[in-house]
C-alpha cells in the first residue's frame, strides 16, 4: 500500500469533512433540542457518507475513463467552450446578488441560511433526514474538489476493486468524522457544547450568504477564464 497516496487521501478527506454538507448541517441538527436528535444526526451522516461511497464507487470502478475519454473527444469543440464562459459570467454575475453589502444596499432583510432553513423544515423525520442528506451531498457533489481529487488519485492507483472500496470507505468515514466527533462532545458536555455550537451556528448564519457569494465568484472566474483561454488563445 502506497503511504503517500493514503496521506494524500486523509488530507483530503478531513478538508471534505468541513464543508455544508458535511459538518454545518450537522451542527444545525445538534442543535434541535429532543431525545431523537442524535439518531437524527446519524441517520443525516449515514446517508451523506453512503451518497458519496456511491459517486465514489461509480467514478473509480469505470466513470473515470469514460468521463476522460468524453472529455477528450470533445476538446476541440468550439460551442462548448462558448457555453463555460457564458456560464462562468454568468455565476459571477450571480454572486452579487447574495453579497451581503450589496443586499443591505438594496434594502433587502437578510434571511437565515440555506442550511438553517431546511433543518428546521424536516428536522422532525428521519425520513427527512434521509433526503436532506441526498439534498445537500447531491448539491455539492460536483463542487467538492477534493473529493473528485481523491477519487481520481484512487482511480489511478492501480489497485484492484477489493482493495479501493475499503479505502474508499474510510475515506467517507473521515469525511464524517468530525461531525461524529462533535456529537459525541455535545452528547457528553451539553450544557458547555449547547452554547459553543449556538455560538459556531450563529457566525455560520451571519456568513452563509457571503462564502456563497465568494464560492460562485471563484467558480464563476475560473470557467469564463478557462473558456476565453481555450477560445482566443
Amino acid at each position: 500500500m502506497d503511504v503517500a497516496l493514503l496521506l494524500s487521501l486523509g488530507a483530503l478527506a478531513l478538508i471534505d469533512s468541513t464543508s455544508i454538507g458535511t459538518l454545518v448541517i450537522p451542527i444545525f441538527l445538534m442543535l434541535v433540542p429532543g431525545r431523537a436528535m442524535p439518531r437524527r444526526v446519524l441517520v443525516y451522516l449515514a446517508t451523506v457518507a453512503v451518497f458519496y461511497f456511491g459517486v465514489g464507487a461509480a467514478l473509480t470502478l469505470g466513470l473515470m475513463p469514460v468521463l476522460r475519454d468524453l472529455a477528450g473527444r470533445v476538446a476541440d469543440y468550439e460551442p462548448l467552450y462558448w457555453a463555460e464562459a457564458v456560464v462562468g459570467v454568468g455565476l459571477f454575475a450571480l454572486s452579487y446578488r447574495f453579497d451581503p453589502k450589496r443586499r443591505a444596499a438594496r434594502g433587502v432583510p437578510e434571511k437565515p441560511g440555506w442550511a438553517r432553513e431546511k433543518v428546521e423544515a424536516v428536522r422532525q423525520s428521519n425520513l427527512g433526514m434521509v433526503a436532506l442528506g441526498i439534498t445537500a451531498a447531491g448539491i455539492e457533489a460536483a463542487t467538492m474538489l477534493p473529493y473528485l481529487a481523491a477519487m481520481g488519485l484512487l482511480g489511478a492507483s492501480g489497485l484492484p476493486a477489493a482493495g479501493r472500496l475499503p479505502i474508499l470507505a474510510a475515506y467517507n468515514l473521515v469525511m464524517v468524522l468530525p461531525a461524529l466527533v462533535l456529537l459525541a462532545a455535545r452528547y457528553a458536555f451539553r450544557r458547555h457544547m449547547d452554547k459553543a455550537l449556538d455560538r459556531l451556528a450563529g457566525w455560520v448564519s451571519r456568513n452563509s450568504a457571503s462564502m456563497l457569494s465568494w464560492t460562485l465568484a471563484i467558480a464563476g472566474f475560473l470557467l469564463a477564464r478557462d473558456g476565453v483561454a481555450r477560445l482566443f488563445f
